[in-house]
């Protein structure tokens, strides 16, 4: 039989957990709105938190099975994607999400499995169809 886990462990990680996201959430909102231009690592999330970067890591994994960077690479694809369909220029979302362009586009591939530019012509192509 595993062992038991007081609740009040379960409950602070999912705090961690929750509070991790709303910190992700901030910081791009206030990379969107040009407030900061360097984009964080985890271990500031970690510091913000008050905890050390190790214990976050392992918290979020353990909370959600998932690594950190998961969900902070899933919010700026969601903000990559939105500014592609508004027809914002690639350069423009690479430098607004503190890239250089050619590693946005790495970053974007990796994910999306095709280039911010053909995703992009898919988008307006779709648009074009219907």
């Amino acid at each position: 039989m595993p062992p038991v886990i007081p609740k009040k462990i379960l409950a602070r990680r999912h705090e961690i957990t929750a509070d991790f996201l709303a910190e992700i959430d901030k910081h791009l909102d206030d990379i969107m709105q040009d407030k900061r231009t360097d984009m964080f690592e985890i271990r500031d999330f970690a510091e913000i938190l008050h905890i050390h970067p190790t214990h976050l890591s392992n918290t979020i994994k353990l909370t959600t099975g998932k690594a950190p960077c998961f969900f902070f690479e899933k919010r700026i694809m969601e903000i990559a994607k939105g500014m592609l369909q508004e027809n914002v220029a690639i350069k423009e979302i690479a430098y607004k999400l503190t890239f250089d362009p050619s590693n946005f586009t790495k970053f974007f591939k990796r994910f999306e499995g095709v280039t911010p530019k053909e995703y992009k012509e898919q988008v307006f192509e779709g648009a074009t169809a219907s």
